[in-house]
């Protein structure tokens, strides 16, 4: 019986933190080693990080990654072991994104990434190239600091298969595995047994289902082994990387490592026997018709046999997935640990109104306290080194929430009383440093200031006060928040005899973002916000899960509360809310928001196509005046996302400026030509 072992890894990388990468991929590889594997598969890029962007186009990027290269030969760590490995390569002059198989210490091939992402939140084409000569080889001559290591000149550069004596292994990466025409499909026709997929998949809700899906398909009706390795952690920007690196075979899934993990470097191995996938493939004629006239692969062979393991065959397992309220706890909150240990920060500090929004970054904060706690062992020295205590001992999560996270009710006589309370049972609750600040005195000084230059004092719209009036009382008050905010970050520590600053965290979801509904540079103005690309609704949907989840009822008083800004007097007849405020329902927003996005449906196909589908039995009068008005909100608040705060990528109808949402800042608001077409539908 023929069989082989094989190892893939989550990888916590960081960009162009090559100490850190190179540490990460060395101890893989032994953890590899140790489980006698015979192939490791890595993630995307691994070298220098995924999310160096424009430090792709400096030739450092690629100049230190080859320095990597040439200390992992010189670390002689690929002796009877083949190992993939990510980075940027120059060939002809062309930068392109490649994976380097190295074993016994010669360089095998350089396999170049034949399909580029360049939707969503990714730009590969802006910096790489295609590889577009398929099943296509050329000599590459190597960097002259890997020809002194090992004496190799030059290696096989371009779309090929390494063929050993007993099995042919071939590559897939990442984006390649999405494609329609995936080249998944041909090597198996071509007799590869094992697949290595290098990727950089960040997380999204639910989407490790469809990914588990694709990789279970293309071994399903071609079978083979499917090695797919994928980052964990954030590595420098919006996204999460969320691991789950997988093993499968024929259609079963033998391995997955962690989707949500706090380990720097996760290994998961299995050992398959080979005659499974001959016997799997032989009895499909169909499968050996179409293997019998297409264009084939060039190989690299490799005259020595792999297929030599002795461990104990892998069974089939069952993916473990988490619910979609679950992943909102998990994720954002593994994303901002991440952020604060990589940052050289000591802490949170959020404006904590009571409300469900801040209420959700606090619970998401303590989720993390609570990751932090379960997986002290792990951490321990970061979290030390972030608390600045070299022997700090945690008691429990509420413990750690002490010492990391600071929460302030800022209030002003527009507050009430039913907000405070909650703000500061959620914070006792959770165990964080809370304080109470009466910011009115502030306020007044401003007006002060401006009565005196301008012999003007503006009124609210209760006190007979206009429109503008009105909203500039508001927005004082909120960018008064934003302030007090950065002053207390950088302050906090130190007025407690501790050295070190807060990272400030904004709370403003993706329907607020969406139409606008927020002050520019207010308290949602902050360094990160972990709740920015999510909506209302699931907002309160992971509120209403946390209450038991996380065993905090005082979230069910705070769930029946009307959402509200608080920045205006109230009175028995009047009070403010924000659906009141911004004229359409946070239901009929998260939904025409993700036609806007998701859809891509513009004001007037978006007429039709709600009259289509008799959206919610509005009449067409009811759709008109509705997706007006969301498309004139949208529009007007539009140069707000320029000074968006950085978000956690979680949905895909996210407004994020700049680098996931690419749309103007400057409109028309009267859409002439489509509100007259709206008006003849």
């Amino acid at each position: 019986m023929s069989k082989i072992t094989v190892s893939t890894c989550n990888l916590n990388q960081h960009c162009l933190d090559f100490e850190n990468n190179f540490k990460n991929i060395i101890n893989s590889i032994k953890i590899a080693k140790d489980n006698y594997s015979q192939i490791r598969v890595g993630p995307e890029l691994e070298i220098c990080g995924y999310s160096c962007e424009d430090h792709y186009l400096e030739v450092d990027t690629v100049e230190q990654s080859w320095l990597m290269i040439e200390r992992i030969l010189k670390n002689k760590i690929t002796i009877n072991i083949l190992c993939s490995f990510g980075m940027p390569v120059l060939y002809n002059q062309v930068l392109y994104n490649c994976v380097i198989y190295i074993f016994n210490n010669e360089i095998l091939l350089i396999r170049p990434k034949k399909s580029l992402c360049s939707n969503g939140n990714y730009r590969e084409t802006r910096y790489f190239t295609p590889w577009q000569k398929d099943k296509k080889i050329t000599s590459f001559n190597l960097p002259h600091n890997i020809y002194k290591v090992n004496n190799q000149k030059t290696t096989i550069f371009g779309d090929a298969i390494i063929s050993f004596n007993d099995i042919k292994i071939g590559t897939e990466m990442c984006e390649e595995l999405w494609t329609p025409n995936s080249p998944n499909i041909d090597l198996g026709l071509q007799g590869v047994s094992i697949i290595c997929n290098s990727s950089a998949s960040h997380h999204q809700l639910k989407k490790l289902q469809y990914r588990t899906d694709l990789i279970k398909n293309s071994t399903s009706k071609n079978g083979g082994i499917y090695i797919y390795s994928n980052l964990i952690g954030c590595d420098g920007n919006r996204l999460y990387f969320d691991g789950s690196s997988l093993i499968c075979c024929n259609g079963k899934f033998l391995k997955q490592c962690s989707q949500f993990s706090m380990k720097k470097v996760e290994v998961c191995t299995a050992t398959i026997n080979l005659n499974e996938i001959d016997m799997y493939r032989s009895v499909s004629k169909s499968r050996g018709v179409q293997a019998s006239k297409f264009k084939l692969y060039p190989e690299v062979k490799v005259d020595h046999f792999i297929c030599n393991s002795f461990n104990k065959i892998s069974n089939k397992i069952n993916i473990k997935f988490y619910h979609p309220m679950e992943e909102i706890a998990l994720g954002p909150a593994l994303w901002l640990w991440d952020y604060l240990r990589k940052s050289g920060l000591n802490g949170f500090f959020l404006p904590l109104s009571g409300g469900s929004d801040s209420s959700s970054t606090a619970v998401i904060i303590y989720s993390m306290c609570q990751l932090l706690y379960k997986n002290f062992d792990i951490i321990k020295e970061d979290l030390r080194k972030v608390l600045k205590d070299s022997e700090f001992i945690p008691k429990s999560a509420k413990h750690i929430c002490s010492e990391l996270f600071y929460t302030c009710y800022m209030s002003t006589p527009n507050n009430s009383d039913n907000t405070r309370n909650y703000a500061r049972e959620i914070a006792s609750s959770i165990g964080s440093n809370h304080s109470e600040v009466d910011i009115q005195k502030i306020v007044d000084s401003y007006l002060e200031v401006f009565e005196n230059q301008f012999n003007f004092k503006p009124k609210f719209k209760m006190n007979n006060g206009s429109y503008i009036e009105n909203l500039s009382l508001q927005n004082l008050q909120a960018r008064t928040r934003m302030v007090l905010s950065y002053f207390c970050s950088q302050l906090l520590l130190f007025s407690k005899n501790k050295k070190g600053g807060l990272l400030v965290l904004g709370s403003s979801n993706v329907d607020e973002a969406l139409m606008g509904y927020y002050t520019k540079y207010d308290c949602s103005s902050a360094d990160l916000n972990p709740i920015g690309s999510f909506s209302k609704i699931n907002l309160k949907k992971f509120l209403d899960y946390s209450i038991s989840y996380f065993n905090l009822p005082i979230l069910k008083e705070i769930l029946e509360q009307k959402p509200t800004a608080e920045l205006e007097p109230f009175n028995s007849e009047y009070s403010q809310t924000d659906e009141e405020d911004i004229g359409i329902t946070y239901k009929n927003i998260s939904y025409l928001g993700i036609l806007r996005k998701e859809k891509n449906l513009g004001p007037v196909s978006m007429v039709n196509y709600l009259i289509d589908e008799n959206y919610n039995n509005y009449s067409k009068e009811e759709i008109k005046i509705l997706v007006k008005k969301f498309w004139r909100r949208y529009s007007i608040n539009r140069h707000k996302m320029t000074s968006l705060t950085p978000s956690y990528h979680g949905e895909d109808y996210s407004p994020d400026d700049n680098r996931y949402d690419l749309r103007p800042f400057l409109y028309n608001i009267n859409w002439e030509l489509q509100n007259k077409l709206i008006d003849e539908i």
